[in-house]
């Protein structure tokens, strides 16, 4: 049965998935690429970037398994891009150049309508307005029997775990604070909602924190 999963998600001790004012420079928010340090060593993030090396131990690992067995993404439009409001045209593409790591169909939440973007590789961004139901109802389909991974930001996965939607979390925690930004967990009781800790492992940078509903 196709899962929606949350992978890879970075998180700081003190409960941010995101810095504060996201832009063109700062795409996770202000330091919000401290968090990210336990994937960039990794020789999966590094073999993505065209260069050689990397560690291989547990943090490679995990990074390597969120991209297994995905059929469809979704994403909130901050995670696409820093424009706001109205498409003002079609020339913002991602953050990622011609070729996306995704290399599946990937649905974009927004509120504004815009035409299908198609990528070399195989991405294709499908930007959806009726919602995270309507969206996640045209990832199921398109995924078939994999599964969904629904990959931020922090507002996006907010929304989903709120209506019980998301079946598996796979959290990075990383050993710093922020102190401010976007907070992944606030106001939700995850233990009323049947979530629970189903696996933890220590990486090398990152300690590696699965939670699943229980069904």
């Amino acid at each position: 049965m196709s899962k929606l999963r949350v992978c890879s998600f970075s998180l700081t001790l003190d409960g941010f998935g995101a810095g504060p004012d996201q832009s063109l420079e700062h795409p996770l928010g202000v330091n919000g690429q401290e968090m990210m340090e336990w994937v960039f060593a990794t020789r999966f993030w590094r073999r993505h970037q065209g260069e050689e090396n990397g560690e291989t131990g547990i943090d490679n690992a995990k990074a390597e398994a969120s991209f297994e067995n995905i059929g469809a993404w979704i994403m909130g439009r901050n995670m696409f891009g820093p424009v706001r409001g109205p498409w003002p045209d079609e020339s913002w593409k991602g953050w990622w150049g011609e070729e996306p790591p995704y290399h599946v169909p990937t649905y974009v939440l927004t509120h504004h309508p815009r035409a299908p973007l198609k990528m070399k590789g195989g991405t294709e961004f499908r930007f959806v307005t009726e919602g995270i139901h309507a969206a996640l109802d045209q990832a199921k389909k398109a995924a078939g029997s994999l599964d969904v991974r629904l990959g931020g930001g922090v507002s996006t996965v907010r929304q989903y775990l709120q209506a019980g939607l998301v079946d598996e979390i796979h959290l990075a925690l990383s050993p710093i604070f922020f102190g401010k930004g976007e907070h992944l967990f606030a106001g939700i009781d995850m233990r009323a909602m049947g979530y629970e800790c189903a696996e933890r492992v220590a990486g090398e940078r990152a300690t590696h924190i699965t939670l699943r509903k229980r069904r």
